[in-house]
């Protein structure tokens, strides 16, 4: 007998809600569909959720592995949590630091509420981070600054709104289709424009009316200009700004002239003229991972946000949006006590912190008095050995960071945790492997990029020896901190009452959201402080600006644009850039088939290949960087700029190249641009035989 249930997508964060199907007592979903009662998409659906939803193309865990002889051979659960609980404990002894807990916005809200409860309140340690990090720490440190508070002010609503939309380092024709076809038909509206800003020919880049291409790693500069060239044109809502914000002045003194950055940029004056010419009217600034993993991320997400403030392109119909990839990572930045405590409770005040403890029933000097490094500096302190034990949820770091031979050669000395339901490149690395469950298995919410909160459920029955992340969790917490949790199996909804009282009266507000509430509405975006409201365009009530700063008023910034933290050199002559393909996500481990035994696919442009020509043999070459070799087939394009080269993040040899450096604001890795040259290919390059890391 069939069974269907709604839940929500949890590929990229649009939040689009399906019907998905069962077929009686069979492990596994076996169809879905749009779900027309979602008020997020009304039925729209892409190929890539449906894909990875039913039909994954990996390895499905389905037992707990513990290394024995150097391999991983097959256990029971009460084997695996007790090895894993008696490391934790020695390891705690010492210090609990010594311990590291990467989540992920793979997770539900309830699950990463649960990992963070453990992590902070279990184990007290301040090495704790989700991937996430990697994605959107720097927009989230833009909102900060710029609002006081985190989560883009507008809604999807805005989008038919909006008369232009400049969309900024991003593929959402790839990477979030079903938000980019609302995008797309606002913007082929008469008098309505779609801008793009992007060093590469995207799917994207071809709808647009105009495609700007700087030079990879000068976003800051190129903003900047466009800010300028807006004070030139006297573009200024100066009526905005005198109300509504501060530091507009140093702002201005800071600003570069047009002529300057443009040069820098490698960009025409003219483009940047249609570019703050597009502010002249409502208008919509989106961003992806081309800004935020920079080292000049933040700044240049302050920048693009400034651009808004100085046009008083805020409102219904305009202001900064920021895309997000992870389904959950809203969720993960409102619930997991990763940078903020639930609810966006600022980590550092001591109300907060007491709070918590006494919610959590832990001792208040437990808690972490730092909210961390951030994910790569995490690694780094493995790398140092600072660290004995690191527990990954639902995430890969071994394909997903920057620089890989140096994050498996962290790994390789630590004791490693993998909790996750495909095998991925991290497994390799484990030391104990505890199998999860997957969509249609796991009951609970998610939280979209707009800030809605939807159900996530269980169609399917769960194969015999695998169980719900936050089971896992809650039985690896009780064995440190006993009672930290109910008896496991838990009940999320019951978790999701405890995410409420926690968030309640908070800027990201969840009270008002019951499992009730979302069975008939299906989704509600916070903040929801009753149960007959929800939040809309935030910052601005019936005409009425309030910004969460200390002011009440939104800030300019001042960042500058410096140099790449890695130029091209005689040596490494060419500049290495990452982007999304059509059908696969995250680091690809669902959606691998189709590569040639793991090969990458590299594009450049025909003038590149040429230039280059004696590294090629038979369609192959070696991408190098200061960091590894990868022996990569090629295929010429000439949407890839002369001098670029471009790989898919999907595949985990990409970040055998990537550069480590990090956003020294919001810790995310610069991931964008990094030096690289071509070499001719060899018979074997190490294992596998096409990636020879150095180092």
């Amino acid at each position: 007998m069939t069974k269907q249930k709604p839940t929500t997508c949890m590929r990229c964060a649009v939040g689009c809600g399906y019907l998905q199907s069962s077929d009686g007592d069979a492990v596994g979903v076996t169809d879905v569909c749009g779900d027309p009662d979602h008020p997020t998409n009304g039925g729209l659906k892409c190929q890539r959720g449906v894909r990875e939803t039913v039909d994954p193309d990996a390895e499905r865990l389905t037992e707990p592995l513990i290394r024995r002889g150097g391999a991983l051979q097959p256990t029971d659960w009460d084997t695996a949590l007790g090895v894993v609980t008696t490391r934790l404990i020695e390891a705690l002894r010492e210090s609990p630091d010594n311990v590291a807990v990467l989540g992920s916005g793979q997770q539900t809200n309830e699950s990463a509420y649960a990992l963070g409860k453990v992590a902070r309140g279990g184990f007290g340690t301040q090495y704790y981070d989700a991937n996430t990090t990697l994605c959107m720490a720097s927009a989230v440190t833009a909102y900060y600054g710029a609002f006081g508070s985190d989560a883009p002010p507008p809604t999807y609503d805005d989008v038919p709104r909006a008369d232009s939309h400049v969309i900024w380092g991003a593929n959402p024709a790839v990477a979030h289709p079903v938000l980019y076809r609302w995008i797309a038909n606002s913007a082929a509206d008469d008098d309505s424009q779609l801008i793009v800003v992007d060093p590469v020919a995207t799917k994207t880049a071809t709808d647009a009316d105009v495609h700007v291409r700087p030079e990879p790693g000068t976003d800051l500069a190129l903003a900047r200009a466009v800010l300028a060239q807006i004070i030139e044109d006297d573009g200024v809502d100066e009526a905005f700004v005198d109300a509504h914000t501060d530091d507009f002045e140093e702002a201005v003194e800071s600003l570069p002239d047009v002529e300057t950055a443009a040069t820098t940029a490698d960009v025409p004056v003219e483009r940047i003229r249609e570019i703050a010419a597009a502010f002249d009217t409502s208008t919509l600034v989106y961003w992806g991972m081309g800004v935020n993993q920079s080292v000049q991320g933040s700044g240049t997400a302050r920048a693009l946000i400034d651009l808004c403030l100085a046009t008083g392109s805020m409102g219904p119909g305009s202001g900064p949006f920021s895309l997000t990839g992870q389904a959950n990572s809203m969720g993960n930045r409102v619930c997991a006590s990763k940078g903020t405590w639930p609810g966006h409770r600022e980590f550092s005040d001591l109300r907060h912190r007491e709070q918590i403890a006494d919610a959590w029933d832990v001792p208040l000097a437990r808690l972490p008095e730092s909210s961390g490094p951030g994910f790569v500096r995490i690694v780094d302190e493995l790398a140092r050995d600072n660290i004995d034990i690191c527990w990954t949820v639902a995430t890969n770091p071994v394909a997903g960071m920057p620089d890989s031979g140096h994050v498996r050669r962290a790994l390789d000395d630590a004791f490693v945790v993998v909790q996750d339901a495909f095998r991925s490149d991290t497994i390799e690395y484990a030391d104990v492997v505890l199998p999860a469950a997957t969509w249609g298995e796991s009951e609970g919410t998610t939280t979209n990029m707009e800030r809605c909160v939807s159900r996530v459920t269980a169609v399917s029955d769960l194969p015999a020896a695998v169980r719900p992340d936050i089971d896992i969790i809650a039985a690896v917490g009780n064995r440190i901190h006993p009672g930290l949790f109910p008896s496991p199996p838990l009940d999320p909804e019951s978790v999701f009452e405890e995410i409420r009282g926690l968030t309640a009266g908070t800027p990201a507000d969840l009270s008002g959201i019951t499992y009730s509430r979302l069975e008939s509405e299906r989704a509600v975006r916070w903040p929801a402080r009753d149960t007959d409201t929800q939040g809309g365009y935030r910052y601005y009530d019936d005409g009425a600006w309030a910004f969460a700063t200390d002011t009440g008023r939104a800030k300019f910034s001042t960042a500058t644009h410096s140099r790449v933290p890695e130029p091209s050199t005689d040596e490494y002559p060419l500049v290495l850039t990452t982007g999304r393909v059509a059908g696969t996500y995250n680091t690809g481990v669902r959606t691998r088939d189709g590569e040639d035994d793991g090969r990458p696919t590299a594009r450049m442009h025909p003038e590149t290949i040429a230039t280059h020509l004696v590294a090629f043999d038979r369609g192959r070459t070696v991408i190098a960087s200061r960091r590894a070799s990868v022996d990569v087939e090629v295929v010429p394009n000439d949407g890839v700029p002369p001098g670029v080269v471009w790989l898919p993040i999907h595949n985990a040899a990409a970040n055998e190249l990537t550069l480590p450096a990090v956003d020294p604001d919001s810790a995310e890795p610069n991931l964008k641009q990094c030096a690289v040259a071509l070499r001719a290919p060899e018979s074997s390059r190490g294992d596998p035989d096409w990636i020879s890391v150095s180092g």
